[in-house]
C-alpha cells in the first residue's frame, strides 16, 4: 500500500468527558479551539456550523505540488491514514436495488458484502421505519443510548407517525452509525464521553485507520508511506507495469513495479492519477465526465418540548435519528441526519442569532438542550457539464487538477420541497424552524464524490465492469467512488467499503 499517510495525535486522557476534559486539560482552549484559535469560525464568514477541530487538521493538509482549481465546486482532500473518512460521522445506510438501479450490480450482490464490514467494522442498527429504504442484513450491533433530546423525538414520531407518514411522506428511525454498543476486538465500546468531534478516545466510533493497524499485524502486508502517486507506466500491451511516486518531503520520484494495481485514493485524486497517467503516456488531456456529489441543507430547529430542560455532555455527540421522505419515487429518495446538539462548538449557533452577543449568548445556552440540526442530503446524477481535467503544468512539472461542476436545472425545484417537507415534519414533531437560520452547504461540502470512470454493463472507454476493473488498462481496478455510475442521498461509505470487500473477493 502507497500513501502519504499523515497521522494525527492520540487524544489526551481518554477516561475524561468532554467537561471533565475542559477542566482538566493541560490547555483546553489549545486543544478545543486551537493554538491560534483556527477551530474558531468567524461571524464575517460564511463557514459551517460545525468547523474542524484542530486535532483533525492533518486530515486535510495538502501535500506540496498537489494544486487545483474548481469552478462551482468546493472540493475536500485527505492525505492522512485513512483518507476522509477519519473525520465522517459513521453513518452507514446500504443502497436498496432502487438505488442501485444504475449500477452494474444488486442490492443481493453486495448484502454478503455489507454483512462483512458490519462484522469487521461494528454497526449499531435495528429495524425500523427506516427499514423501508435501508435493507436490514446481519451482524448489527444493538443499537446506542438515545439522549433525551432524540428520545423525546422519537416518542413523538411514534405517537403521530400515521399522520406524519400520510401528510409529509417523511419516516423515522435509528440511524445505524459504525460506533461499538459493545466492545469490539480492541475497541472500547461507547462510554458517552461527548467527545466524538475531536477523535474518539476509546476508539469506539470507526476510522479506517483502525483497518489499518489491522493490516500492519500481517506480514504479507506491506505499508509504504510518506509518498504520493503521481501516475502509473504502461507496457506495450496497455497493462500497467509500475507506479511513480513522489516524496512529500524530498520531492524525489520512486517506481514500484506491478502486477496489478487496486486505485483507492478517492474520486478525485484517482481520477488524477488516470489522467497523468494517459498524459505521460500518450501526450493527451482527456476529461472525465459526471462528477457527483450530494447537495447538503443544514436546517436547525428548536424542539419546544425541551426549553428548561437541563443539558448534559455524558451523549453519544453524532447523529442517533434518521429521516426518509419519499420525493418522485424511491429514485429520488431525500436522507435526513438528525443530530440533537450536544456537546459541539456553540460559538456559530450564537454569531446567527438575531441579537446581540450577550442575548444572544443567554438565549443558546438557555435552550442548548432543545436545539438540534438535521443534514438533509439530496441525490445526484451524472451529467455531462460536470467534469474533471488536468490544466497547464506548473513551475514543478505537476500539471493542476481542474474541476467544474453546475448544479442540474432542477436542483433549486428539489430544494425547496425537500425543505418544505423537512420543515412540515419538524413542526410536527413539535420543533421550529428558525428563519433564515438555514444552510445550503457549496458543492463539495458532503465529499461524497462520485461518477467520473463509472461502472457500466457498456464496455465503453473510460468505464469500469462491475468488479471495478478497467476497460482501458486491463490489470487496473478503480475502488472508490468513481465507480459510482449514481449518487443516492445517503452516505455512501458504507456502500464504498463493501463494494471494495467484494471486488477484492471476487477479482483478487
Amino acid at each position: 500500500m502507497l500513501d502519504v499517510g499523515r497521522k494525527g495525535v492520540s487524544p489526551p486522557s481518554p477516561e475524561l468527558s468532554f467537561s471533565a476534559l475542559k477542566r482538566g486539560a493541560a490547555d483546553p482552549a489549545g486543544y478545543f479551539l486551537g493554538n491560534s484559535f483556527e477551530g474558531v469560525l468567524l461571524p464575517d464568514s460564511s463557514e459551517e456550523y460545525y468547523g474542524i477541530p484542530p486535532s483533525k487538521d492533518y486530515i486535510f493538509d495538502l501535500t506540496g505540488g498537489f494544486r487545483h482549481a474548481s469552478d462551482g465546486f468546493a472540493p475536500l482532500f485527505s492525505f492522512a491514514r485513512g483518507g476522509l473518512a477519519e473525520a465522517w460521522t459513521a453513518g452507514c445506510y446500504p443502497l436498496n436495488d432502487e438505488e442501485l438501479r444504475k449500477f452494474a450490480l444488486s442490492y443481493s450482490e453486495l448484502e454478503s458484502s455489507y454483512e462483512e464490514v458490519a462484522r469487521r467494522i461494528g454497526v449499531t442498527g435495528c429495524e425500523d421505519d427506516l427499514a423501508r429504504y435501508m435493507p436490514v442484513h446481519g451482524e448489527l450491533l444493538p443499537p446506542l443510548r438515545l439522549d433525551r433530546h432524540s428520545q423525546k423525538l422519537l416518542e413523538r414520531y411514534e405517537g403521530k407517525r400515521g399522520r406524519i407518514n400520510l401528510k409529509t411522506g417523511a419516516y423515522l428511525g435509528r440511524t445505524r452509525v459504525a460506533t461499538l454498543s459493545r466492545a469490539h476486538g480492541s475497541r472500547h465500546a461507547c462510554n458517552y464521553l461527548g467527545r466524538c468531534l475531536w477523535g474518539c478516545p476509546l476508539g469506539s466510533l470507526y476510522t479506517p485507520s483502525h483497518t489499518l493497524q489491522e493490516c500492519l499485524s500481517y506480514s504479507s502486508f506491506k505499508y509504504i508511506s510518506g509518498v504520493r502517486v503521481d501516475y502509473f507506466k504502461l507496457d506495450s500491451s496497455r497493462r500497467v507495469r509500475s507506479v511513480v511516486v513522489r516524496s512529500v518531503d524530498s520531492r524525489t520520484e520512486s517506481e514500484f513495479p506491478v502486477d496489478r494495481l487496486a486505485l483507492a485514493a478517492g474520486t478525485l485524486v484517482s481520477s488524477r492519477i488516470v489522467m497523468h497517467s494517459v498524459l505521460r503516456e500518450f501526450g493527451e488531456r482527456i476529461r472525465l465526465r459526471g462528477l457527483m456529489d450530494n447537495r447538503q441543507i443544514l436546517v436547525p430547529f428548536v424542539n419546544l418540548r425541551m426549553i428548561g430542560e437541563p443539558f448534559s455532555d455524558e451523549t453519544y455527540q453524532y447523529h442517533l435519528l434518521g429521516m426518509g421522505i419519499e420525493a418522485n419515487g424511491t429514485f429520488d429518495y431525500i436522507h435526513g441526519q438528525i443530530t440533537t446538539l450536544k456537546t459541539a462548538l456553540l460559538h456559530p449557533i450564537i454569531q446567527k442569532l438575531p441579537f446581540d452577543l450577550r442575548t444572544s449568548t443567554f438565549v443558546t445556552r438557555s435552550m442548548h438542550a432543545a436545539l438540534g440540526v438535521v443534514n438533509v442530503n439530496f441525490c445526484d446524477t451524472r451529467r455531462n457539464d460536470n467534469y474533471l481535467e488536468l490544466g497547464d503544468e506548473l513551475d514543478d512539472g505537476q500539471p493542476r487538477l481542474r474541476i467544474r461542476y453546475v448544479p442540474s436545472a432542477d436542483e433549486p425545484t428539489r430544494m425547496r420541497e425537500g425543505m418544505r417537507r423537512v420543515t412540515q415534519t419538524l413542526r410536527m414533531l413539535g420543533c421550529i424552524v428558525p428563519p433564515g437560520m438555514a444552510h445550503v452547504r457549496p458543492m463539495g461540502a458532503s465529499v461524497h464524490y462520485a461518477g467520473t470512470l463509472p461502472m457500466s454493463r457498456e464496455a465503453t472507454a473510460w468505464t469500469t465492469t462491475q468488479y471495478g476493473q478497467s476497460r482501458d488498462f486491463d490489470n487496473l481496478f478503480i475502488v472508490d467512488g468513481s465507480t459510482f455510475p449514481h449518487l443516492p442521498a445517503k452516505n455512501i461509505t458504507f456502500t464504498l467499503m463493501a463494494n471494495a470487500v467484494r471486488i477484492a473477493e471476487n477479482a483478487f
